[in-house]
């Protein structure tokens, strides 16, 4: 229910938003133009629903401030679809007919580098709330991101794995076709071999596959302690569901595409996911005073079925991009963009810096499911 509900929104909003959103326009002496990007149709659009709605919401409380450099910020959104081919039109869309000074977005790995090889082009400062990537960023010196890097997830959990789980042996499962798959399962195997983790098992499978059996069934054959499943959420419900039909009794390991992974399943079979845990950039179970701001802010004007980490970045996302073109004191991409490099923030999920660099230094948090519920275990870093 809770997906055809997020289908239902996409809709609606791929067909309503410029009205949404303000409408196109130009940066003008009254407004300053943020262009954004985010799959707000197909497959991943419970990522961009969030991710757009955090960014509105920011832009509401921007403007409610008296706004960036004294004008009004004018948000001109656009539906990617999840497609690296369509995020690259609608983001020439929006420099060409729009005159966007700056860019939120994309939302996922593989469309957030199309899009950022045509920004280093231009030299338009972006940011992406969610696009984990390491090669995002290595693009060049105008973009940025708000969230943490497909490398430090995997790294991260191998050391989590055997830290936390004393685990001696680990299988991967991985999406061949997905870059941000591929960076955080390759990060992942490297750092678990430094560690002398043994790995069993090291298998991909196609973008858009279902049956997972196959794979599953040679990782079986090794028992590992750990199974690391980097990918999105409807792929993590289908594979730890079908390694618990298999007999599998290994723990599961995600990164954070697996946040909004318990609407993919019913109650009836939430068990499947116990012994699972996963990195995430924000805590909903522990907030601060911030966040719980953010929470009822957020809730109020859009809804609970929604929230989740993703419109947490995109909030922060469009914080970070706005106080950045206020340091800057001007809409110059070359000031906003050094702006951004010595921007010290302080968000709803914790300090955000960059230290002269393109990547934020923050925490993540872990989180394990316990019948049907997301238990915060707390921070995590190494």
């Amino acid at each position: 229910m809770k997906k055809a509900l997020s289908l239902l929104l996409a809709a609606a909003l791929a067909t309503s938003v410029l009205a949404a959103c303000g409408g196109g326009g130009k940066s003008t002496e009254d407004n300053i133009v943020i262009g954004g990007l985010a799959p707000l149709t197909g497959s991943v659009s419970q990522y961009g629903i969030a991710a757009s709605n955090g960014a509105k919401l920011a832009v509401k409380e921007i403007n409610e401030a008296g706004g960036v450099l004294g004008k009004q910020v004018q948000f001109v959104l656009y539906d990617e679809k999840g497609d690296a081919t369509e995020a690259v039109s609608q983001y020439t869309r929006l420099v060409q007919s729009d005159k966007i000074v700056a860019l939120v977005g994309d939302v996922t790995t593989k469309p957030t580098i199309a899009v950022a090889q045509k920004a280093v082009q231009d030299n338009m400062p972006m940011i992406t709330p969610t696009g984990t990537g390491a090669a995002i960023t290595q693009t060049g010196p105008n973009i940025f991101r708000a969230c943490f890097t497909d490398p430090y997830q995997g790294e991260m959990m191998a050391h989590y794995a055997q830290e936390k789980l004393s685990a001696k042996t680990a299988a991967v499962l991985y999406d061949t076709g997905d870059d941000y798959s591929v960076g955080v399962a390759e990060a992942f195997e490297a750092t678990a071999k430094t560690l002398g983790i043994e790995v069993t098992a090291y298998e991909g499978y196609q973008t858009g596959a279902t049956d997972f059996n196959a794979q599953l069934t040679k990782i079986k054959e090794g028992n590992p302690d750990v199974i690391m499943v980097p990918c999105y959420y409807e792929d993590a419900a289908k594979v730890v569901l079908q390694a618990r039909q298999l007999g599998v009794t290994s723990k599961f390991l995600g990164s954070d595409g697996w946040d909004g992974v318990l609407n993919q399943l019913d109650a009836s079979n939430y068990e499947v996911l116990n012994d699972s845990f996963y990195c995430n950039q924000y805590s909903l179970g522990q907030p601060g005073p911030e966040l719980e701001k953010f929470i009822k802010a957020y809730t109020e004007e859009f809804g609970a079925d929604t929230l989740n980490m993703f419109a947490v970045l995109g909030y922060e996302a469009m914080h970070l991009m706005g106080a950045s073109i206020e340091k800057a004191g001007s809409t110059d991409s070359d000031a906003i963009v050094d702006a951004m490099k010595n921007l010290d923030y302080d968000g709803v999920s914790g300090n955000i810096s960059y230290k002269g660099g393109n990547d934020p230094v923050r925490e993540a948090y872990i989180i394990e499911f316990e019948n049907g519920t997301e238990k915060i275990l707390g921070t995590y870093s190494f």
